[in-house]
């Protein structure tokens, strides 16, 4: 009797042994993105002490810094009035001695429809609060495939993280199909659905938006547990860095739940 074969995602191609830093997207600097950059920090210094050219990576994020965000995002009470983008990659690159850029805007299209410039990169990684932003970066990232053909920057992983109160989930998405080796021992799977090909119906009925800002850090915690934002940030980050430094993955995500302590993965092919 035959043992069915594990699936595996591999790791695109360039990716896997890449020349220069992998440009890297991140959409979002509050609860989870301020505390997933440091974590980004650290992938990034630990690829570079396997030889690897490290990550290249833009923040995008354009709002300001209010007494709302210390405590529960990663900034100080002398960081209040900067943008929350600038206030992170600033420290981070005097921390750690790197050239990661700030983008003060928001990752969506102007008025005329046009994509933003500077938007290509091989990963993106979202941590809006929003189905319609997750739709929106979905269709740019869809628009930035068919246009940048073979470019080096040519987008291949989205990974989305989001989260309620008290659970939340994190998605890898391939964008469009990357090419798998032939293998004997395992069944290669090229393409990994996104969140909104997958739940994108469900979210948006199941979605109730509440866009009134938090006045204080009370408000804040009545609407997001002190630690979810860390915890999906955390595993996120170890979804990517296995991925990055295995050149492979059986799983493409997870889904959490911090009141009881539970976490499922999400295997490759299911």
């Amino acid at each position: 009797m035959k043992t069915a074969k594990t699936n595996i995602h591999f790791l695109d191609n360039y990716l896997l042994s890449p020349t220069n830093p992998i440009r890297v997207n991140v959409i979002g600097a509050g609860g989870t993105g301020s505390k997933f950059m440091t974590a980004l920090m650290e992938i990034n210094h630990s690829l570079l002490e396997l030889d690897h050219p490290g990550l290249d990576v833009h923040l995008w994020d354009d709002d300001i810094i209010t007494a709302s965000n210390i405590g529960r995002q990663r900034f100080a009470d002398s960081e209040k009035n900067l943008y929350k983008s600038q206030a992170i990659i600033n420290r981070l690159n005097r921390w750690a001695g790197t050239s990661w850029k700030a983008e003060t805007r928001k990752f969506q299209r102007n008025e005329d429809a046009k994509i933003p410039t500077g938007a290509g990169a091989s990963i993106y990684v979202s941590c809006t609060d929003t189905v319609a932003s997750r739709i929106e970066i979905s269709e740019i990232l869809n628009h930035l495939n068919n246009d940048y053909g073979f470019h080096r920057d040519k987008g291949k992983y989205w990974l989305d993280l989001g989260n309620t109160k008290f659970s939340g989930q994190g998605i890898l998405s391939t964008i469009g199909k990357i090419e798998q080796p032939t293998s004997k021992k395992f069944k290669t799977i090229d393409t990994l659905p996104s969140i909104i090909e997958e739940y994108g119906n469900v979210m948006q009925t199941s979605e109730q938006e509440d866009d009134t800002p938090s006045c204080s850090l009370a408000e804040s915690l009545a609407k997001q547990d002190l630690f979810i934002n860390s915890t999906i940030a955390n595993l996120g980050a170890s979804l990517l860095w296995n991925l990055l430094k295995t050149g492979m993955t059986e799983n493409r995500g997870f889904f959490l739940n911090l009141q009881n302590f539970k976490s499922q993965a999400i295997t490759v092919g299911s």
